[in-house]
This record gives C-alpha cells, sequence and structure tokens, in this order.
C-alpha cells in the first residue's frame, strides 16, 4: 500500500515537472535580435530608417499582417494554419511518406507555427529538434492567437540577403509599404522564406518567378482571387535591385535613435508628429537657399517647424542633405546642437522685465557708449541713440540697451529664469556668462530656443481658456511623437504673464520685414508674424525665430564647424528662409487675443514711456500689464523756472519769482542727450540761465568713457607700443568748449563732438574737465598693465 502510494506521488511528481517543463518551454519574449529604427509620420507613412546592429534590415514586431500576405502564405506554407494546434498531422505524415520515397528531406511538413519556434531558436534541422518544434509549436498555440503567431511569423521571417520581416522587405523590394503591395508583389514575397539563401530578388528571377505563378495559381483555385486578378498579378515583374528606403527625416532618425540609448523604447518604430508633405517643401526651401549660400561657403542650414498648442514637431530637418560631399558635414544635427544665439533671448528679457513691473513696454532705455566691468557691448551699427523705446530697442536688437536691461534685472536671476523655461545648454554659472549672456555669450539650441518661443504663445493662447490662470505644464520642451498633456494644473501666477506676452509679441511684430517681406501689410494673404532674428559674435551663426497663434517657425543659418563668414546675418540670411516656410503654412491673420484681465488702465509719460509723474505734461493713458503699475516714475521730467520770454533759465537771485513761469521739461542726462538730441528734432534742451543769474548748472556735463572708478585695458600696437583710449563726454549747452587735463597736465580741448585720444600709462590716473563756463568733471580710472 505504501509502495503504490509512492509510486502515485513520484508519477505525479514527475508528472508536475513535465507539465512545468512544457509550459516554461517558450520564453516570454521569443526574438530576440536586434532590429532596425524606423520613424513614420503623422499619418504612418514611412520616414526612414536605420539597419539593425547585426547589418540586417529587420523591423520592428509589427502586430498588424496584411490580408494579401495573409492568404498568400496559409496558401504556400501551412493550408490548414487556422484549424490545427501547431502541427498538421496530413502535412507531416504526407512529408515523412515523400522524404523516405527520395531517400533524402525533401519536405518538413512544417507550419507557420513550428517556422516561428525555429526562427525564434536558430537550430540544426535535426529530427529531436523536430520534435522540440512540434511540443514547443503546441505549446505556443496554447497562450498565443493565430493572428499573433503569423505577426511573429511575417516580422521574423527571412526574405533573403539581408532583409528580414515583411515590412523591410516590402521597403526594399518595392519602394513602398506592405499594405500597399498588390497581388503579384505579395505572392512573390510569400514564396521567398521558403527559400531565401537560393530564391531572392536580383538572382535566380526565372525560379522566383516560377514559384510566384504557382502560388497566384493556388489562390485562384481557392478562389482567392479572380481570374482576371489572377492573369494580371502574373504579368507583374518580380523584384529585381532593392531600393534605398526613404530617408526623408535623417536627423530627427538619429535623434530617436540616441533618444532610445537613454530612454529605451519598446519596439524601436514609432510614429511621429512630422507632416511629410511640410517636411519635404522645408527640406527643398532649405535646400534651394542653400545653392545660393554656398557661394559665400556658408554649407548649413537647419529648421524647424512647431505646432504651437501641443509643441509636437511638424518638420525637423537637422541640416542640409549632401552626404556625397563631407565638407558639409551634413550627417550633424544643427537642431541638437548647442550654438551662440546671438540676440534670441532679448524678448525673454524684455517681458520678464515687464513682468517685474521693472519697465512699462516703451520704457526709455539708455543708448549710449557703455563699459561695465571691462565688457563693452556695441550696438551692430556700431552708433547710438542716446534713449530709446524699450520695445524699438527690441524691434531692432540694439545691443547696448539690452545690457543695460539686464544690469537692471540682474544676469543670475535670467540665467535661473532661462534654465526654468528649459534651456539646458546654460551647464555653467551664471558668473560664467555675466552680462553676454543677453547677447549670446552662452550656447543655446534651436530645438530648445523654438520651444521657449512656442512656450510663450501657447501661455497667451491658454489664458483665455484657462479664465486667467496658468498651467505651468505649458513650459516644455517640443516633442515629436503623438503624446498628450494630462489635464492641467492651473495656478494664478505664471513664470511670464500673458500681458507682458502680449507685448513683447507686438514689439516683435514690428521688426522690419526682408526683402519681398518688406511691404507684407499691403496684402490680405500674409500672416502676421511675431519675429525675431539673431547673429553670433564673428558672423558664425544666424538665426530667425517666428511665432502665429498656430506656428512656430526657427531657423540656423552657418558652418557646423564654427567658421564665421562675411554677411552672414540672421536677417539676411535665415529670416529669408523662415517667412518662406511660413508660406507652405496655412494662412491666417488672426492675432493673439488681448489678455484684458491681465491689463490696467495706467497714465504713461508720452516722451519717456514711464508711469506719469506729476512734472509729465504730456499723457497717455495706456492698456498695459498689471505689473506697470509698480513700475518707476518717469525720472527725465523737471519743473524748470523760466523768464517771461522763455528763452533763459532764472532763478531768485535774478528774477522775482512772480515773473517767473514754472514748465515741466523733458531732460535726459547729458550723456543721453548728447545722441538723443540728434535722431530725435522734437527735443528741446534746456535753456541756458540768462547771464545776471550768476548760476552753475548743476551737472552739465557728464563723462562717457571711462566711468569713474573703471579699470580700463589699452591693447598693445603692432610695434609693441601701448595703443590710444578714446574717451567721450557730453555736455548739454551745444558748442561749448571743454578743456581736457591728464593727471592734472593739460592735453587738449574739444568743442561740440566731445571726444579725445589719451594715451595714459599703466596705473591710476584722474582725468579733469574744464568747461568754458567753470564747470568741473573728474574721474579716476585705472589702465591696466595686461
Amino acid at each position: 500500500m505504501w509502495y503504490k502510494r509512492k509510486k502515485v506521488v513520484i508519477s505525479a511528481g514527475l508528472l508536475l515537472v513535465l507539465l512545468l517543463l512544457f509550459w516554461f518551454s517558450i520564453p516570454r519574449k521569443l526574438f530576440h535580435a536586434p532590429t532596425s529604427f524606423v520613424i513614420d509620420d503623422n499619418k504612418g507613412q514611412l520616414l526612414g530608417a536605420s539597419i539593425a546592429s547585426d547589418g540586417q534590415w529587420r523591423f520592428p514586431y509589427n502586430p498588424q499582417v496584411p490580408a494579401k500576405f495573409k492568404a498568400c502564405i496559409i496558401a504556400f506554407e501551412d493550408k490548414r494554419f487556422e484549424h490545427h494546434l501547431g502541427i498538421d498531422f496530413i502535412a507531416f505524415g504526407r512529408a515523412m511518406k515523400q522524404n523516405i520515397r527520395a531517400r533524402r528531406v525533401v519536405s518538413g511538413g512544417s507550419t507557420l507555427t513550428m517556422q516561428v519556434i525555429r526562427l525564434s531558436t536558430r537550430q540544426n534541422r535535426t529530427f529531436w529538434q523536430k520534435l522540440v518544434e512540434i511540443i514547443k509549436a503546441f505549446r505556443l498555440e496554447l497562450t498565443y492567437s493565430k493572428a499573433e503567431i503569423l505577426a511573429l511569423y511575417a516580422s521574423n521571417a527571412p526574405f533573403g540577403s539581408n532583409v528580414v520581416g515583411l515590412d523591410a522587405a516590402s521597403w526594399r523590394y518595392f519602394g513602398r509599404s506592405p499594405d500597399k503591395l498588390s497581388w503579384g508583389e505579395m505572392a512573390a514575397l510569400a514564396v521567398l522564406p521558403n527559400a531565401p539563401s537560393l530564391v531572392h530578388p536580383g538572382k535566380n528571377r526565372l525560379i522566383l518567378l516560377r514559384k510566384r505563378n504557382l502560388l497566384i495559381d493556388r489562390l485562384r483555385r481557392q478562389n482567392v482571387i479572380d481570374a482576371t486578378t489572377a492573369k494580371l498579378a502574373k504579368l507583374e515583374p518580380v523584384p529585381d535591385k532593392p531600393f534605398p528606403l526613404p530617408s526623408l527625416a535623417p536627423h530627427l532618425l538619429q535623434r530617436f535613435k540616441t533618444d532610445n540609448a537613454s530612454h529605451p523604447q519598446d519596439g524601436g518604430r514609432i510614429r511621429t508628429s512630422i507632416d511629410m508633405l511640410l517636411q519635404q517643401n522645408v527640406a527643398a526651401i532649405l535646400e534651394k537657399h542653400h545653392q545660393l549660400l554656398k557661394a559665400n561657403d556658408i554649407r548649413n542650414a537647419a529648421a524647424i517647424v512647431l505646432d504651437v498648442e501641443t509643441g509636437k514637431t511638424l518638420a525637423y530637418v537637422g541640416n542640409v542633405n549632401h552626404p556625397e560631399n563631407r565638407d558639409f558635414e551634413s550627417d550633424v544635427d544643427v537642431i541638437a546642437a548647442p550654438r551662440s544665439p546671438g540676440s534670441t533671448l532679448k524678448p525673454l528679457l524684455y517681458a520678464a522685465m515687464m513682468h517685474d513691473g521693472l519697465i512699462l513696454p516703451n520704457s526709455l532705455i539708455p543708448d549710449i557708449p557703455t563699459q561695465i566691468g571691462g565688457y563693452h557691448p556695441q550696438n551692430f551699427d556700431l552708433g547710438y541713440d542716446g534713449a530709446v523705446p524699450a520695445s524699438k530697442a527690441l524691434a531692432r536688437s540694439l545691443n547696448i540697451p539690452a545690457v543695460k536691461m539686464l544690469v537692471q534685472y540682474k544676469y543670475d536671476r535670467f540665467h535661473a529664469l532661462l534654465r526654468r523655461i528649459g534651456m539646458t545648454t546654460l551647464t555653467q554659472p551664471a558668473d560664467h556668462y555675466g552680462l553676454s549672456l543677453i547677447l549670446g555669450g552662452g550656447e543655446n539650441t534651436l530645438w530648445e530656443l523654438s520651444g521657449a518661443y512656442a512656450d510663450m504663445a501657447r501661455v497667451l493662447n491658454h489664458y483665455h481658456r484657462d479664465k486667467g490662470l496658468y498651467d505651468a505644464a505649458d513650459y516644455h520642451n517640443p516633442v515629436y511623437t503623438n503624446v498628450y498633456k494630462s489635464k492641467p494644473e492651473l495656478e494664478k501666477g505664471g513664470l511670464l504673464d500673458a500681458g507682458s506676452i502680449y507685448y513683447t509679441f507686438q514689439a516683435m511684430e514690428e521688426v522690419m520685414r526682408p526683402g519681398d517681406e518688406l511691404l507684407w501689410q499691403q496684402f490680405s494673404s500674409t500672416q502676421r508674424i511675431a519675429w525675431k532674428t539673431g547673429t553670433s559674435f564673428g558672423f558664425r551663426d544666424g538665426w530667425a525665430l517666428g511665432i502665429t497663434p498656430r506656428f512656430v517657425v526657427g531657423v540656423w543659418v552657418g558652418n557646423t564647424n564654427g567658421e564665421g563668414r562675411p554677411g552672414l546675418i540672421g536677417v539676411n540670411t535665415a529670416a529669408p528662409i523662415m517667412f518662406e516656410i511660413f508660406r507652405q503654412l496655412p494662412v491666417t491673420r488672426d492675432w493673439f487675443a488681448v489678455p484684458s484681465a491681465e491689463m490696467a488702465s495706467i497714465a504713461v509719460c508720452r516722451e519717456s514711456g514711464y508711469r506719469a509723474g506729476e512734472n509729465c505734461e504730456h499723457i497717455d493713458t495706456l492698456f498695459i500689464p498689471k505689473a506697470g503699475l509698480n513700475a518707476p516714475v518717469c525720472p527725465f521730467h523737471q519743473l524748470v523756472h523760466l523768464d517771461r520770454t522763455r528763452k533763459w533759465q532764472v532763478n531768485s537771485a535774478c528774477e522775482a519769482p512772480a515773473n517767473m513761469l514754472h514748465v515741466p521739461w523733458f531732460v535726459l542726462p547729458p550723456s543721453m542727450e548728447a545722441y538723443y538730441r540728434t535722431r530725435n528734432y522734437s527735443y528741446k534742451p534746456l535753456p541756458p540761465f540768462r547771464p545776471d543769474c550768476g548760476a552753475i548748472v548743476s551737472r552739465p556735463m557728464e563723462m562717457i568713457y571711462p566711468k569713474d572708478g573703471s579699470k580700463v585695458y589699452v591693447p598693445l600696437e603692432a610695434d609693441g607700443t601701448r595703443g590710444r583710449m578714446i574717451c567721450n563726454a557730453a555736455h548739454r549747452q551745444p558748442g561749448i568748449k571743454i578743456f581736457w587735463h591728464l593727471d592734472n597736465n593739460y592735453v587738449g580741448e574739444t568743442k561740440e563732438y566731445h571726444q579725445l585720444a589719451l594715451n595714459p600709462s599703466a596705473g591710476k590716473h584722474v582725468l579733469t574737465l574744464v568747461d568754458a563756463n567753470g564747470n568741473r568733471l573728474q574721474t579716476f580710472f585705472e589702465v591696466l598693465q595686461r
């Protein structure tokens, strides 16, 4: 009794072991071979693919099998596929009989399920392996559907040469996707896995043709196709030389491979957000302009188009496509390459300052010769306006006002803001960049810059949708897949308020367009576009970024090796490309809605653009961002006491107060006034004091360069001698003489234009200016040794 019970236990144990071995006889994932990286457009059409790491064209697993291939492969390989459980005993018996008669293997009798097992194991075809295949095939049938088994076969069957899988074979042999193949084409592919080493396109084509036609006849006999279809299918040629796969977005494919390395995605194939037609048009536009640019040895260009609402990438052309010419370095994806952004960050600073109430849209910003701690920025035209409205400074991309604004805003705050917006390339501390940050002293990518511009547009678009609240998730880098943002998490304040962004876009819309776009406002077919250009130091990078409520277009032009070229200026090189790309997009004259709830009615001084003070005579009531309520009051208006002729200033020493006229007057500091009045003829300088008043004007003159306490480096000339430093001063009284003294030694005099070249030695110095009225001005500075 005990012995029998022991036998039962042992038998049950053995049975359990066998069942476990059977159940785990196939791994959870059958195929581990490397696959190609594949990207499709937003409609599922192939944009490009890379060969797998083992040198095979093997697309990732595709669960969708075209009906034609299913019909063909079942008819050719396994006509009872839909009904058996992994082994077709009728076919297996027939194969055994044929092999015995022929005394060699002439037929395998393998089902499609067994072939899937064989493809996954790649072991020798012995009797023992055949038995194992049968067991595993039965196991596969228990947990996989027929559709899944067929998909596994279609994705991993060999199709000759280095082509594996139906998807790769369709593109390599016919240049299109499997769902678009005819019956003749699909039949030709269906017979290839049966003998891929013997029959493949370009070799033994007569054998391939005969096998294909036999399969077509079989489909006709099975009433899968009619006689006419069969006849026409036989007339189709069999494939010859493989087709090259599409390469419509090679740099995006490379980006996907790079991203996949750091964040692996299952499968290696994605449907991107790219619009194929737009992608091709943008590439064609870049190529057309490249033919002109390369005459100036400007060899590279890149462009990106974003959808504002989602941040999806609609076109991604990372470079001109000339792989045959190594000098062009076409493989470099400039969209992802950190480059000096030139002036393209200025709109963000302008919006940030309005957001904090530091300026109003048209506040006057100094535009005079400037040196700050050895940093000496200059405008592109090397000229000065004296003072310029902030909006005009942005529209004209003036450098000195931008630096003056950054001094006020603080470069470390701006650095932090850029990082929060998503600028990951600013890897150094803020002090590393300093004030040069606003003029391209750091590095940014076209990807992140375009994304930042889209962020601002998205915030403005969502302001009314979110009823005046802000969604922090509106700030994100672009995406190139069809991902959707989760439900917004709204908050009262944002990084930049909608009102400040709106005025920023208004200023950017006023930028004068180049070439044929100059008269854009006269044509209803042209779009309203807020845009900004940038040119890096040394003419190495030309940028243009444009914004509408729906789209952002970013363009870069230059040389990937960093070589600068004369004339490589954003407005001349990148901007024409940007506007031509916009002409490929849906045209609309719609503009951003005014975020009224974010605005307030504020009294603004017309001349200065500051919040009106008590001495402002001309006041405009403007609708501007609410933060402007905290903006500074106009510092440039003062009450001036004149005699009744209005020609002289007077004081109580020479005129009775009852006879004085107390007049508000717009007065700029001497350094600003000296340049401002030459460009603004309506500006009225202060009248001089009447001679009998005996008054000396406070601050009648101002040192422009060098500033008091500055440290100056004077470079050496070619002969080794120290060069000269150009000193500048300004005086309120036109035509007055100024006498210059260096270290109490007279060095010269100036009149009208107060500029003098000096040659001070290394060390500390004092510069003394005395005007004809006896007013004195002293400046202490130090000339550095090296």
